[in-house]
């Protein structure tokens, strides 16, 4: 256990200048949680639209995760050589624009535009995570630091209910017919289907566009505390082979990058699970699809709620030793997942999210631990591992389309030993962070 710390123990210094900036870098959070996960549930929606399979329509993770990876270092140079402020300016910019870009996407009609989209958006999400979360880690000491991430990524999860709460709304709007039948309809019929169903999947982004454009302009015009640090002389790939001479940064970012393949193939592929589950109940396509849903969006209130728990523990118990935990129970519970093809599989699957909750910023907060000066970079590295986020949903995605099966599992239960293994290296790693603060 820990010494018990409050809240006031955070920051370097309170006043108004750092709470104004503290609360607009919070939005920013809630910001990029939605479009997250307004997105995830998108890969069934685009499947059904454009008459795809489930391999095809993950390229819309792909895409969205691309974005992080590409830019990542990039924003890690920008913000070292100028502020943390003028990073995010860029990412609000590059988000909006990325949202923007989905109106004229749809007016194409065509697939291809809409993955540009995500990639031009999620370009701006990687200047804004690289800028945000080693600013919220630089605005206090190093010993709340990776509470101080949980506390923040707390309203992150707010923004990711949010977003799943709108992708329901997209979900109920679109048209009901089944995939299915959209494969027998005539050319002209399935063209006018398909453009009522882009109209409703365009809207929440042009309505986000401007909420990010009201963030970025409030932004330009506060102050900043903490953003003078720049400037530095040291060549990147000087600072690269310091880092991975590090173990716990090194096998930081390997754990991001599962937890983060993890997260996006639970919470894309609990619809899949729905729907094989909900079908064989009995239910429609669309009805299936709705009520799975609410499944996912019950996974997503609950990772709220344990990210904000988490963080209220953090005050007595070690971040390290509650990351390998929990690490522990997801893979329990995914274990469940696997091995149940009734609706306790789904109950298991719901349960991971909670587990899911802390991972991200306690990651984030161990890894860079001992990075000092070359956190700038080393939050990009960070970054950069979001791109489990498009390595391994494909994966399962064709565990899926195989229709594989094992002891008489379905394919859709088989295809969690995924995430599972993810979540096997998330808890490997936590140990591991325990044992050398006692070393």
């Amino acid at each position: 256990m820990e010494n018990h710390s409050t809240f006031k123990d955070f920051f370097d210094r309170h006043d108004k200048t750092y709470l104004m900036s503290f609360l607009l870098i919070t939005a920013c959070f809630a910001l990029w949680g939605f479009a997250n996960n307004v997105t995830t549930p998108m890969v069934g929606v685009f499947s059904r639209i454009f008459r795809m399979s489930t391999i095809e329509s993950s390229l819309v993770t792909i895409a969205f995760n691309l974005g992080y990876f590409c830019m990542a270092i990039p924003a890690a140079l920008y913000i070292q050589r100028y502020s943390y402020k003028g990073g995010i300016l860029i990412g609000l910019g590059l988000y909006a624009l990325g949202a923007v870009m989905f109106f004229p996407s749809r007016i194409i009609g065509e697939f291809y535009p809409f993955l540009f989209s995500y990639f031009i958006l999620t370009c701006g999400l990687s200047f804004l995570e690289t800028s945000c979360n080693p600013y919220i880690y630089s605005m206090g000491s190093e010993r709340h630091a990776t509470q101080r991430l949980n506390m923040v990524q707390s309203f992150n999860a707010l923004g990711t209910v949010a977003g799943m709460l709108v992708a329901m709304e997209v979900h109920k709007h679109i048209s009901n017919i089944s995939s299915q039948d959209r494969l027998h309809l005539p050319l002209a019929q399935f063209n006018i289907l398909k453009d009522y169903d882009l109209r409703v999947l365009t809207q929440p982004y042009i309505f986000i566009a401007a909420i990010v454009v009201i963030i970025l302009v409030l932004l330009a015009f506060t102050k900043m505390p903490n953003d003078d640090d720049r400037g530095r002389d040291r060549k990147l790939t000087d600072i690269a082979v310091d880092l991975f001479h590090k173990p716990n940064y090194r096998e930081g970012v390997l754990a991001q990058f599962c937890y983060v393949g993890a997260q996006v193939a639970c919470w894309t592929y609990i619809i899949q699970y729905g729907l094989r589950l909900f079908t064989s109940e009995g239910l429609t396509e669309q009805e299936a699809m709705i009520v799975s849903q609410k499944y996912n969006i019950a996974a997503l209130v609950l990772f709220a709620f344990c990210r904000f728990i988490a963080t209220w523990l953090m005050q007595w118990f070690k971040p390290s030793r509650m990351l390998s935990v929990v690490g522990i129970l997801g893979v329990v519970a995914l274990l469940g997942t696997i091995l149940f093809t009734d609706r306790n599989g789904l109950y298991c699957l719901i349960a991971v999210s909670g587990c899911l909750s802390l991972m991200f910023p306690t990651i984030f907060g161990l890894a860079l631990t001992g990075t000092g000066s070359d956190t700038k970079i080393a939050g990009a590295g960070l970054i950069m591992a979001i791109l489990g986020g498009s390595f391994f949903p494909p994966i399962q995605a064709a565990v899926i389309e195989s229709k594989v099966t094992f002891m008489g599992l379905p394919s859709t239960n088989v295809s969690f030993i995924i995430p599972l293994v993810c979540l096997a290296v998330v808890a490997w790693y936590g140990h591991r962070a325990y044992v050398r603060e006692w070393l």
